[in-house]
């Protein structure tokens, strides 16, 4: 046991900052909130720290799960960021692919999202290598120093992106150029694609070295003052920040490499899922994630998620490792109005600031929290637990003067009205990745977590019909929860195109074998040793003319007849058929992985299912069993316990965040203190 006994996690949302102490000789965890401040995020961060009241001096790890980089792309608030490629290429990354959004396909007035990058920040220099990654024309290093004067000293730009074609078959020419710029500029922040990513497709990888470019001198601040705080109040161990595709990496590194931080914001809760659904025995969990702007779902089979290797942000496209999650713009601060005579919900969120009108920030727009206070699911005294007392007149009227009078209802009828526009959209993007992906969501369990996950997911349960919703204890803390248990990883990926059947297993194995070394020395730069490090290896594979590929796992021997089978069978179970072309190489990816240890999860007996002991007082809220104003027990969750079991219409109240069960269905309280809701009938 370490003489550090405490671990502290941080999840940063649209509207609260969640931090949570495990007290690792007892297992014990505590949960605290504080508002969000967008204008210095740092502070809400430390503002929820101290909260805590943990002696920071005794914290053995810090983790620290943000959106700050995703919210700098969204908001345009990255430093002026430069470009330098190859002369006569200066426009890729302007032009991209020139395609439309599936969503304005037929839009012919979409323009896109304003460019991070102005063009008279682009510049080219002479130098070129062919598609093996040999030297065509050697790099004018000359010419790089006027381009590199020019952009700097008469443009003002204070970050850049190298990115050079065929660079990922030979990386020499970007790092010399990038050598001589941090020479030239000490104080330039020089972001190199052949240091985040080693694949082809030249405009993807040009978009994931701009963006990291873009946001780079933002995060580094951020993280900087961040630290700054931390040591101040008496920190000095293990600071760790959170993935998009799962586990952590040392703050040191991300300021070097911010890039696959920009997506992280859910990953700890995917993270504690996947931990969650193995030690309760659940093979095919549904992640249900609703904080104060977005809603998130990934789909958790065989305890692990899907990771992708391509994500999306702003249109702009990021050849990072992240966790394949939906997410829309339904939370509980998004805005609801009336458009042309109909009810829309989102995706324009009141976030932190000003915030839902019951908040009594400024707030004047109603929103999803607004609805629940007037449909009796939030109690506005007990609102986080009494500190801070909800002004629910005021919501209640700004729900009648802009939504319910102009349609003609009543308050209770109109804030219905919205969680029906909201549970539409969230059964849509739930489909999304499980209907449309060949999975029935009836053969899952939802894992409902952040502040409004359990508000909402037994209703969504009703309508699609899905046996069981899980709900952990403090669920609106539950992604800083899950990054408690989150490894250190670090990914490496190269390119390599060539037909299965026609490639050296030995040479491939060599090639893996390589990869491997880097990721080794990553993990031991962020203090995992090598005995402690293990190695995940695949290969990403299609049939020859496809363009899309799939990952299968290969050991460190490779049979190209064993790897060939489980890509048909892969293929087959995925697309419904497998075919006779041969099977084509794309990308050698390794994931170095260092272990740790994860919070214990305690059981207890199932003792009586009588639940009275937890019943605190009855209230009036909506049913949509009955569609109707009625009477709800009102439990208390720190006085349930295993065995306890009742019926809806209940709710559950745990201070930051109330469980909504409606008539029809049945809660149960399982070993580890977890609420099972299922249909009354089973």
């Amino acid at each position: 046991m370490t003489d550090r006994p405490y671990r502290l996690a941080v999840d940063i949302g649209g509207t609260f900052v969640d931090a949570m102490e495990l007290d690792q000789r007892t297992g014990h965890v505590r949960f605290r909130k504080a508002s969000t401040t967008p204008a210095e995020p740092w502070k809400g961060v430390l503002a929820a720290i101290e909260a805590l009241g943990t002696d920071l001096g005794e914290a053995e790890l810090f983790i620290h799960g943000t959106t700050l980089g995703l919210n700098a792309v969204l908001e345009r608030r990255g430093g002026a960021t430069g470009i330098i490629t190859n002369a006569g290429l200066r426009d890729i990354f302007l032009i991209g692919r020139g395609n439309v959004p599936d969503d304005r396909m037929y839009d012919f007035q979409y323009q896109r999202p304003p460019s991070l990058v102005q063009r008279r920040h682009t510049a080219g220099v002479t130098g070129r290598l062919d598609h093996r990654g040999d030297v065509v024309t050697p790099l004018d290093e000359s010419e790089l120093r006027e381009v590199a004067r020019h952009l700097v000293e008469d443009e003002g730009v204070i970050s850049v992106a190298v990115c050079f074609v065929h660079s990922y078959r030979n990386p020499a020419s970007e790092q010399r150029a990038a050598e001589l710029l941090r020479e030239w500029y000490p104080d330039l922040k020089v972001s190199v694609s052949t240091d985040i990513v080693q694949e082809y497709r030249e405009y993807e990888r040009t978009s994931t070295t701009v963006l990291e470019a873009y946001i780079r001198p933002i995060f580094e601040r951020y993280v900087d003052e961040l630290e700054r705080g931390l040591a101040d109040r008496g920190f000095d161990s293990r600071f760790l920040i959170m993935r998009s595709g799962g586990g952590s990496m040392t703050s040191a590194t991300a300021k070097l490499s911010p890039t696959p931080t920009v997506l992280s914001g859910p990953a700890g809760g995917i993270v504690g899922a996947a931990y969650l659904a193995e030690a309760l025995g659940r093979d095919k969990v549904l992640t249900f994630d609703i904080g104060g702007t977005s809603l998130d779902a990934c789909v958790i089979e065989g305890g692990n998620a899907v990771v992708t290797h391509e994500a999306e942000l702003e249109h702009f496209p990021l050849l990072i490792p992240t966790y394949d999650i939906r997410t829309i713009g339904a939370g509980g601060g998004s805005i609801a109005s009336i458009e042309r005579g109909l009810l829309k919900v989102g995706p324009r969120s009141a976030s932190a600031v000003p915030g839902p009108v019951a908040y009594g920030r400024g707030g004047t727009e109603p929103t999803v929290t607004d609805a629940s206070v007037a449909l009796g699911y939030v109690d506005p005294d007990s609102f986080l637990s009494g500190e801070m007392r909800l002004h629910d007149e005021e919501a209640v009227a700004a729900l009648r003067e802009q939504i319910a009078e102009p349609l003609g209802l009543d308050v209770s009828a109109a804030a219905a009205g919205i969680f029906d526009v909201m549970l539409a959209k969230t059964v849509g993007a739930v489909r999304q990745i499980t209907v449309e992906r060949g999975h029935d969501p009836r053969d899952f369990s939802l894992l409902a977590f952040g502040g409004a996950g359990p508000l909402v997911a037994p209703l969504l349960a009703r309508e699609m019909g899905v046996g069981e919703v899980i709900v952990p204890f403090a669920p609106s803390g539950f992604s800083a929860w899950g990054m408690l248990s989150a490894d250190v990883v670090t990914d490496f990926s190269r390119t390599r195109m060539e037909v299965l059947g026609d490639s050296d297993p030995a040479a491939l194995s060599a090639d893996l074998d390589a990869v491997g070394e880097l990721a080794f020395a990553s993990l031991e730069e962020q203090g995992v040793p090598r005995e402690h490090g293990v190695l995940e290896r695949q290969l990403e594979l299609r049939y020859l003319g496809q363009e899309h590929t799939l990952l299968v796992d290969v050991g460190e021997r490779i049979d190209a007849g064993e790897v060939r089978a489980a890509f048909d069978e892969l293929h087959r179970a995925r697309y419904g058929h497998a075919m006779d072309n041969p099977v084509q190489i794309l990308t050698l990816r390794v994931r170095g992985v260092g272990r740790t240890t994860r919070p214990a999860l305690g059981t207890e007996p199932a003792g009586d299912p009588d639940a009275s002991g937890a019943l605190v007082k009855t209230r009036r809220a909506y049913d949509f069993g009955s569609r109707a104003m009625t009477d709800f027990a009102v439990y208390d969750r720190s006085r349930l316990r295993p065995g306890h079991a009742f019926a809806g219409p209940a709710l559950v109240d745990e201070g930051t965040s109330t469980t909504v069960v409606h008539s029809g269905q049945r809660v149960a309280v399982e070993e580890h203190g977890y609420l099972l809701i299922t249909p009354e009938a089973s």
